[in-house]
């Protein structure tokens, strides 16, 4: 019998069963713990490899071009912002799909990715950005909202909830949220408060800023699949984030007053110079640098690994009234669905438009500011309209316009 055991050897690398750690049996044949080992890294890497080949075969129709007109058919203007959004998608892709092209470096190069931060006044339309190009990703993608973090040990959640989000948007596949984008806004709100050493931690702000930093450069993280705190006991699922790129957006309010300092803006004097003449005072965001946002309160380990920067621009009173009527979703085609919906034909009279536009300048509340102008008109409209069935076709004039805007809370509101 011993010698039948001595005899049994792997059919795949010919080890004698002494040799092995564990030979498992087959109906004509045996397989080493050595062999199981190899041919699992094998399975792995063409798994791997067929992925990468899906991602290649899609990346033909998401060229940087392709892409900034998909977005040109939603978002209207910063064409800056999504050119640098654009091309780093397409780069994000480029790295994921590395090792199936075939060039004279690829050995020797290894691509770094760049994450992105957008910086952008209120309403100006980073979060719709980020909205729209997930529509066009065949990769997990997912929002998160920087304001609800905390340090460890304090109410709110932990920097790797974020990374929860994007295992939930790729249905708990490991691999590919790996390959995932994440979009964290308002990060503004995790600035340093304060430059002066305190007894009291800076909880929500420099502390989360530390956190993130493991994030976006990459390592493996351990990210609890229900969240954080509430579920303590649950299994945690360890994710690589190497691959996973990171699109930054916040308004900074008062970072132009920062910018403004460091170009030593002056608007009369002696002093004025070619260079501070020809700066355009009313978008100051355009000269934005690392330099501000560390005097706004990011820490510079944070700002290295956010390398590409890239601002959004003031709305002005065109790019606004082009806001109203042109995207695919503009407000004015929402709200003739609505009222289409309910067998009503809307139609706005001449200047209607050009109000609420102006209004919006007022209140100076970005895009955002026209959804609440138009509902503020027409909310009696949608009121009675649905309960009137004689109502075939509603006509909004500027003297009704300005008559229920009047009338409106909204009117009250104050601008500093």
């Amino acid at each position: 019998m011993a010698k039948e055991d001595k005899e049994i050897k792997c059919s795949f690398c010919g080890r004698n069963k002494q040799d092995t750690d564990v030979l498992i049996a087959g109906i004509t044949g045996h397989i080493c713990n050595h062999c199981v080992i190899q041919a699992q890294t094998i399975v792995r890497d063409e798994v791997s490899s067929r992925a990468n080949s899906s991602i290649f075969s899609a990346l033909h129709l998401l060229k940087p071009y392709d892409i900034k007109k998909h977005l040109d058919e939603y978002v209207i203007g910063q064409d800056e912002a999504k050119k640098v959004l654009s091309v780093a998608v397409y780069n994000h892709y480029k790295r994921l799909i590395q090792s199936t092209v075939k060039t004279s470096l690829k050995d020797e190069i290894e691509i770094d990715k760049s994450n992105v931060i957008m910086v952008g006044e209120t309403g100006t339309g980073k979060t719709l950005l980020a909205r729209t190009i997930a529509k066009v990703l065949n990769v997990p993608f997912c929002i998160a909202d920087a304001t609800v973090l905390t340090e460890a040990g304090y109410v709110g959640e932990d920097v790797e909830s974020i990374l929860s989000r994007l295992l939930q948007a790729a249905d708990f596949d490991v691999s590919a949220a790996e390959r995932g984008i994440v979009f964290i806004d308002e990060l503004d709100k995790i600035a340093r408060k304060s430059d002066n050493p305190s007894i009291t931690r800076d909880v929500s702000g420099e502390g989360v800023q530390q956190g993130l930093l493991k994030l976006l450069e990459g390592s493996i993280v351990s990210v609890p699949p229900q969240g954080g705190r509430k579920h303590p006991e649950q299994k945690m699922i360890q994710v690589n984030t190497k691959n996973i790129l990171f699109i930054c957006g916040g308004a900074f309010d008062g970072i132009t007053r920062n910018i403004g300092n460091r170009l030593n803006t002056q608007a009369i004097g002696y002093a004025v110079d070619k260079e501070t003449a020809s700066i355009d005072r009313d978008n100051l965001l355009q000269y934005v640098s690392p330099q501000d946002l560390k005097s706004f309160g990011l820490i510079p380990e944070l700002i290295g690994r956010l390398p590409v920067l890239t601002y959004l621009s003031p709305l002005d009173a065109p790019t606004l009234l082009r806001i109203l009527s042109e995207p695919k979703n503009a407000l004015v085609k929402q709200y003739t669905h609505l009222f289409e919906m309910d067998g009503v034909k809307l139609k706005f009279e001449k200047g209607v438009l050009d109000f609420i536009v102006e209004k919006a300048m007022e209140f100076k509340l970005g895009a955002r500011g026209l959804r609440s102008i138009c509902e503020a008109i027409m909310m009696d409209m949608m009121f009675d309209t649905p309960s009137d069935s004689t109502t075939k076709e509603l006509s909004i004039s500027l003297r009704y316009a300005k008559d229920k805007l009047k009338k409106s809370t909204l009117n009250k509101l104050k601008v500093a």
